[in-house]
């Protein structure tokens, strides 16, 4: 069993090493019929110059066991870049679809432009790599806010 489960652990990695995706965590649960994987403890996910840290992951793949889209929760947090510029964040929960290429922040959502210190805050931040468009949502009439400095 524990044979099997090694093997199985190789052929995920083996998908996402394909797409340049290196995922590390200290726990790791794979359940092949449902197809989506479990990381705990420590999770680190690289992709290019982007990457994503949280307690928790959830990977779920389609049927040729190929990521479709990553969820991230407990102390999610993330450095990404975007049209040459550097964006650090966080959130409760930060899910990547990746064949949209969006990035969504749930739950004290939190963006930070390094290079103009812009910043955004919201219940809800949807960043839009391909279109190149960012929507902050807010709920219970709590503002969402935008702070930059006027030059």
């Amino acid at each position: 069993m524990a044979c099997r489960a090694l093997i199985l652990f190789w052929i995920f990695l083996g998908a996402v090493m394909a797409d340049k995706i290196e995922v590390k965590a200290l726990n790791f649960y794979w359940d092949e019929n449902a197809g989506k994987s479990v990381l705990s403890g420590a999770v680190v996910v690289k992709r290019d110059r982007d990457i994503l840290s949280s307690d928790e992951l959830v990977i779920f793949m389609d049927k040729s066991r190929k990521p479709v889209r990553y969820e991230a929760q407990k102390n999610a947090k993330f450095n990404i870049k975007l049209k040459n510029k550097n964006y650090k964040g966080s959130g409760d929960k930060f899910i990547y679809i990746v064949n949209e290429d969006v990035y969504e922040i749930v739950g004290n959502a939190f963006i930070h432009e390094l290079e103009s210190g812009k910043k955004l805050y919201g219940d809800r931040i949807i960043v839009d790599r391909k279109a190149s468009v960012y929507r902050v949502q807010s709920k219970d009439n709590k503002p969402a806010r935008f702070v930059f400095e006027l030059k």
